[in-house]
Parts: structure tokens; C-alpha cells; sequence
């Protein structure tokens, strides 16, 4: 039996194209890509800002159950749909987000699909990319820089150093850097204050980046940031400090959309990339936009599972940018499902339908879950080898049983013509008119009350419990006016739960926020829950441990 191929080792042999065939696919002249080498570019402002009298495209999202250590295969579904829809005739886009480098050396190992269903080029998309990243965390550091300038230079705006909201950041997980004492040394080095480091991902300036219209659109929004607070607790904004201005001039670049292809040669948009567990879990709007002027199918993923990236993806992102999903696709597997209902991992190759069918409450909570949105279902099983018949057929059984199907893909093995089955029955639930969106909750409920329809209706908490400290916080900023956004709850992945070992569809559970942020630039409002660390950790043994240059020249361990 020949011996499965990596992923990389599937990207490294792809046949790609020249990103400008790529481009001109889509219509899509030379003169409007800034290439990045031979296989990736940029896509102007000028040309995207030209599309606005075109008709949109459907837009699907792919989301998923509460993720495993089994396996799920969000992106790689994602990817396999959009090249299963272009394989059928339809004319389709893919938008998806970029990796962070912390997962990457940290658990994932990379972020670009897998098998014969990825994106590429792997290794670059993985690894730096086109600098998109650097430039945020570049924004974000220079407002870092210029509030303890400010301080240094004698204080003109009364900013309380007891009250500096905004702290630094950095694309790596370094639990040493969450908590810190900086401007150490003496007088030369400032004001020592307490501070920290969250992870580029979570940054208010890549919400932005993600959330913006348009470059003017952008400088409004980071010039709202608030980063500190007056002794008199009034706010005090970037533009305050004037600057918003050149943290735009870093993004300028990082704000255009970058374009792939897959391994079949489909076009990918792959931009922006915050989490769906401390941020909002999704592509750019600007991508997402342009995407659906080209195409007339758009698939794009949210982070984690439905509980996360599909209601921040429904309530945050389709809310702000006037967005309509037409359909919407759950990606579970066999394994996760088994682990759901309380296999371990080293049993799951073990045929064992009765657990499998006690973790398929974990996928019925998210079909409920999404339908609630409004948004027609369909579930793919992400097919591994393991998978015996028995176990397919209880997915089946019991989707077909909450009034959805539930559709074997092999597009993980056979690309495109794996998943041919789920392209079709996509194409029927967006065009067939089902699709009657609206969000969880309305712009004027209180914020509180927010959380708590989130907690109930789509964690089935039993309450919601935060210290007084946090509800006079939230009091406070709608009295300033900030009432009408909404909320971003920062939870863990693995669990409906605050608990990440609390798997399958726990009801009745308590959820605490210890702590609430106000991203006033981006638009909403963080409410943290749990052990939720905005700055990870790597684990025990990082894949950085495996990720080498062979001798060939060519990476190794990215996977």
C-alpha cells in the first residue's frame, strides 16, 4: 500500500497557474494585481471600488461542530466546496482567512485546507505571506509607542496611567509576555505601568482591517479606538493622539485582498484572519464583497464551531456590512462526533455507533442553532478512512431526522470530484429563495442582555453571571453612546460550555464573564468568559518542534 502523501508534499506538486491567468479568470486586468512573485497579488482599491453597480453572488458559509482533537476540516471542506461548485459549471470564489503564525508553530502546524483540497502557495500562506500580518501588528505597536510618548513628553491630554486600555502585540503565542511591568530603567525609558501583549490575532486593529469598507472607512474606525482613560474616566481616543493617521499609511497595503488559487486552480481570496474565540472569526468584508461581485457563488468559513465564528459571522459581520447569507454548510466527521459522545481519542478507529449517536447531539444543537438565523442547512460529513458504513448512515439517519441532509465528502482525497454531491444540493438551498436572515438580537437591547441572549439561546446556558464591576462598565459605555453594537464573547472552542471538557450539548450551565473590552473602532463590545487567554500559549510539544528546512530546500513539517 503506497504511503499517504502530506499535504505539503500535495501542494509541492501542484500544476499552478500564473496569478494573472488566475486574475483574468475572474476579469480581473493585470494593471489592477500587485503581484507577489508568480503565485499570489494584491488586488487594487481602484478596481474593487469599480465593481459597487454589479449584482452579488450567493454567499455561503461553511462552519462547523465544536472542535476535536480528532479532526474536523472547516477550511479543507471550504476549499473542497469551492472547487466542487466550479467543477459542476457555477462560477465560484473562495474567501478565507490567513493563518496566524502562533497556531501554525504552536497545535495546527498550518491553516491552508488539507489533502487534495487546499490552497496555494501553502508554505507562503502559512508563513508570512504578503506581510499582511507584520503591517497590523506594525499598526498596533505604533499606538502602543505613541501613548507612552505621550506620557513621556509631559501628558497634554491627562491620560490616567492607571487606565491605559491599549496594550501591544505580537503573531506568536508567548504566554510570558500576558501580563508585564514595562518602561523599566530609569527616567530616559518613561513611565513604568503595567502591560502586556495579546496576540495579533485578537488585536482591535486587525477587527478593523477585517470590518472596514474601504482605506477612509479604515482611518475612521482606528482613529475610534479608544486606548486609555482620563482621570475624570472620559475616553481618549487614537485620533486624540493623532495616530490614526499613519497607522492607516502601514495598513494601506495589508487593506487589499490577496488572491490564490486552489490546487485546481480556482480562485481564493485568503485576507485577514482574527480568531472566532477572543475576535470575530472572519475574512475581511472587503474580500468577501469583491468576491461576491465576481462570482456567482461565494464560499467563505467562520472560525471554530457555529457557537462561535457563525453567530459573530451572522451577528457581527452580516450585521455591519448589510451581508445576506444564502446557505450555510456544518462540517462534522465521524471521529469528532464518537469523541462527542465520549470516545478517546487513541479508540476512535473502533466502529462504535452508540457513542457516535450520543455526540450527534452536539451537531443537532448547531443545526438548531443556525437555522435560528434564519439560514438553510445542509450537513458534510468530512469522510477518513475509519469511517465504517454504519456510522455514515447513523449521520445520516439522524440529520434526516431534524429535517436536513447529511452528505459524504472525499474531496480530502479526490479534490473536487469528492464533494460534487454537497456543490449540487449547496447550489438548490441558496437559489431556492429558503434563506430569510436576520440576527440573534436587535441593535437597541442592552448589552447585558446581549450576552445573555447569546449564553441562552445559542449556548443553552442556564445564566449568565458577571461582577458589578463589569455591569457598571457596560452601563457606562451605553451611556456614551456605544449600546447599539454588538457583542463578541470570547469562549472557548471546544464546548457549547465555559468548560472546553464539556463536550456534546450541555444545557443549563452557568456562563461568567470576568471581564468586558470595548472595541469601539471595530464596533463591537468583547465580553470574556472562562479561562479564555487572549495571548496563547504553545503547547507541551509545539509543532515548531517538527517544522524544518530539508535538504532539498524545501519545509518541512507544515502540515
Amino acid at each position: 500500500m503506497a504511503a499517504v502523501k502530506s499535504d505539503i508534499e500535495i501542494a509541492r506538486m501542484a500544476q499552478k497557474k500564473q496569478i494573472m491567468e488566475v486574475g483574468a479568470a475572474l476579469g480581473i486586468p493585470a494593471e489592477q494585481l500587485a503581484p507577489y512573485g508568480h503565485d499570489k497579488a494584491k488586488v487594487s482599491a481602484d478596481f474593487i471600488h469599480g465593481l459597487s453597480d454589479r449584482p452579488d453572488g450567493r454567499l455561503i458559509l461553511v462552519t462547523a461542530i465544536n472542535p476535536t482533537p480528532a479532526g474536523e476540516g472547516k477550511t479543507t471542506t471550504t476549499v473542497g466546496l469551492g472547487d466542487g461548485l466550479n467543477r459542476i459549471g457555477k462560477k465560484a470564489v473562495i474567501c478565507v482567512r490567513e493563518p496566524s503564525l502562533g497556531p501554525c508553530f504552536g497545535m495546527k502546524g498550518g491553516a491552508a485546507g488539507g489533502g487534495h483540497a487546499q490552497v496555494i502557495p501553502m508554505e507562503d500562506i502559512n508563513l508570512h505571506f504578503t506581510g499582511d500580518f507584520h503591517a497590523i501588528t506594525s499598526a498596533h505597536n505604533l499606538l502602543a509607542a505613541m501613548i507612552d510618548n505621550h506620557l513621556y513628553w509631559g501628558n497634554a491630554l491627562d491620560i490616567d496611567v492607571r487606565r491605559i486600555t491599549w496594550r501591544r502585540a505580537m503573531d506568536m503565542n508567548d504566554r510570558a509576555l500576558r501580563q508585564m511591568v514595562g518602561a523599566l530603567g530609569g527616567v530616559a525609558n518613561g513611565f513604568p505601568r503595567e502591560c502586556g501583549f495579546d496576540i495579533t490575532v485578537a488585536s482591535e486593529v486587525m477587527a478593523i482591517l477585517c470590518l472596514a469598507e474601504d482605506f477612509e472607512d479604515l482611518e475612521q474606525r482606528l482613529g475610534g479606538i479608544i486606548v486609555a482613560y482620563r482621570r475624570d474616566k472620559t475616553p481618549v481616543f487614537a485620533r486624540d493622539l493623532k495616530a490614526d493617521g499613519a497607522m492607516a499609511v502601514l495598513l494601506k497595503d495589508a487593506m487589499q485582498p490577496n488572491l490564490v488559487q486552489t490546487l485546481e486552480n480556482n480562485p481564493a481570496f485568503v485576507h485577514g484572519g482574527p480568531f472566532a474565540n477572543i475576535a470575530h472569526g472572519c475574512n475581511s468584508v472587503i474580500a468577501t464583497k469583491a468576491a461576491l461581485k465576481l462570482g456567482d457563488y461565494v464560499v467563505t468559513e467562520a472560525g471554530f464551531g457555529a457557537d462561535l465564528g457563525a453567530e459573530k459571522f451572522f451577528d457581527i459581520k452580516c450585521r455591519k456590512a448589510g451581508l445576506k447569507p444564502a446557505a450555510a454548510v456544518i462540517v462534522a466527521t465521524v471521529r469528532a462526533l464518537k469523541m462527542n459522545g465520549g470516545v478517546a481519542k487513541e479508540a476512535l478507529g473502533a466502529e462504535d455507533v452508540a457513542a457516535l449517536t450520543r455526540g450527534c447531539a452536539n451537531l443537532g444543537r448547531h443545526i438548531a442553532n443556525v437555522r435560528r438565523f434564519g439560514v438553510p442547512v445542509v450537513v458534510a460529513i468530512n469522510h477518513f478512512t475509519t469511517d465504517t458504513d454504519a456510522e455514515i448512515a447513523a449521520v445520516q439517519d439522524y440529520v434526516s431526522r431534524h429535517g436536513a441532509d447529511a452528505i459524504l465528502c472525499r474531496h480530502w482525497a479526490e479534490g473536487s470530484a469528492g464533494i460534487t454531491e454537497l456543490a449540487e444540493r449547496v447550489v438548490e438551498l441558496a437559489d431556492g429563495g429558503q434563506a430569510d436572515f436576520k440576527p440573534l438580537y436587535p441593535d437597541a437591547m442592552p448589552l447585558m442582555e446581549k450576552i445573555e441572549t447569546v449564553a441562552s439561546k445559542i449556548y443553552h446556558a442556564g445564566e449568565v453571571t458577571a461582577d458589578k464591576s463589569v455591569r457598571d462598565q457596560l452601563a457606562a459605555w451605553e451611556a456614551q453612546g456605544y449600546r447599539e453594537l454588538p457583542v463578541c464573547i470570547a469562549k472557548t472552542q471546544y464546548s457549547f460550555s465555559t468548560d472546553p471538557t464539556l463536550r456534546g450539548a450541555p444545557e443549563g450551565h452557568v456562563v461568567h464573564v470576568r471581564e468586558v473590552r470595548l472595541s469601539a473602532g471595530a464596533g463591537f463590545v468583547v465580553a470574556i468568559t472562562g479561562e479564555i487567554m487572549t495571548m496563547p500559549g504553545l503547547p507541551s510539544s509545539p509543532s515548531a518542534e517538527r517544522i524544518f528546512l530539508n535538504d532539498d530546500g524545501h519545509i518541512e513539517g507544515l502540515f
